[in-house]
């Protein structure tokens, strides 16, 4: 597929994946949206939690008429406040176009209105978030963004789905299409500092004011080591796995992906310093003609700070595969 799009070139002084990866961190780039409005709503999940959703719908200055509403889908530890949320938002804004930014359950604001938390396989939340949706905001179609986790649970779905689904088009972004072995390569030594930063992140995350953990499960987040033992004492008991490697092996993107029949881009760097690079090379992207991979040698994790622009290299790439695939 032509996007008419420059190759990825990284800006200086992001050079590497590792920089690529923490220059938000280093340099943060504005969170705001202005001149455009935003308006804060809860969905209930209507799924017998009482779990509410809390959700950011930004309404463009100058909206462009008929312009379908785009979800966009946070990563790990993430929220509707993640840097690449607002860039991805601040593009489509300002092609005139409605954005929902999505706290996933228990997520950021979300953990005030959600007593349970999200995983990567918990698809069905994002079912539910479509189906209870106001009817005002899906007149004009629907797409989604989904960025690391976010976008792991979204290829799932889509896979679920395949041609029944209200999206019109769908995007990812450094996507764990393999559980297991992402979680491994979080483990090595070289991302010590990440697992770490990371780790202590979702302790705090999934045991906030509001969380319904037993004292039990409590011990069992803060004990944790690693990734992989939150997923085995925490995650999985929870929600019926029979341990980590069992909901990593059921909710595999990867094994959704054959099933996936809305044009979707997959959009990752085969540098990403979290993600295996063969996991994407080595996919076979013929057999599935809905999925358009689109993977620069370059970029880090959600990183894609490319020469030429402030704005991410990742965003425009997505802006212009929907406008390739508008209804």
């Amino acid at each position: 597929m032509n996007f008419d799009l420059p190759p990825f070139r990284p800006r200086f002084p992001w050079w590497g994946a590792d920089l690529q990866t923490v220059a938000n961190y280093l340099r943060p780039p504005r969170r705001e949206l202005a001149p455009h409005l935003s308006q804060s709503f809860l969905v209930d999940l209507r799924d017998g939690s009482g779990d509410l959703l809390l959700c950011t719908l930004d309404r463009p200055a100058m909206p462009k008429a008929g312009a379908p509403l785009t979800i966009l889908i946070h990563g790990l530890t993430g929220s509707q406040e993640s840097f690449y949320i607002y860039s991805m938002a601040r593009r489509l804004l300002d092609g005139g176009q409605r954005v929902l930014r999505v706290n996933l359950r228990g997520a950021g604001p979300s953990r005030a209105t959600c007593r349970g938390q999200y995983f990567a396989g918990r698809s069905q939340d994002f079912r539910a978030l479509l189906a209870n949706l106001p009817v005002e905001l899906m007149r004009d179609g629907v797409r989604a963004v989904g960025y690391s986790l976010g976008g792991a649970m979204l290829l799932k779905y889509l896979g679920e789905e395949g041609e029944a689904g209200p999206l019109g088009a769908a995007a990812t972004v450094c996507a764990p299409i393999d559980l297991s072995a992402t979680c491994r390569r979080m483990l090595q030594v070289r991302n010590l500092a990440y697992h770490r930063h990371i780790l202590g992140l979702m302790k705090l995350e999934a045991t906030a004011e509001g969380a319904a953990v037993s004292v039990a499960e409590r011990a069992a987040i803060l004990g944790s080591r690693s990734v992989w033992e939150y997923d085995e004492v925490f995650i999985a008991p929870r929600h019926g796995f029979g341990g980590a490697e069992d909901y990593y092996e059921r909710c595999k993107p990867i094994a959704f992906m054959a099933a996936i029949r809305v044009p979707t881009l997959v959009l990752a760097a085969l540098d990403d310093p979290w993600i295996p690079g063969v996991l994407y090379s080595g996919y076979d992207w013929a057999g599935n003609g809905a999925l358009t991979p689109l993977l620069p040698a370059r970029g880090g994790h959600v990183g894609f700070h490319g020469a030429g622009s402030r704005e991410p290299w990742s965003d425009e790439a997505v802006a212009r595969f929907f406008e390739v695939n508008a209804a």
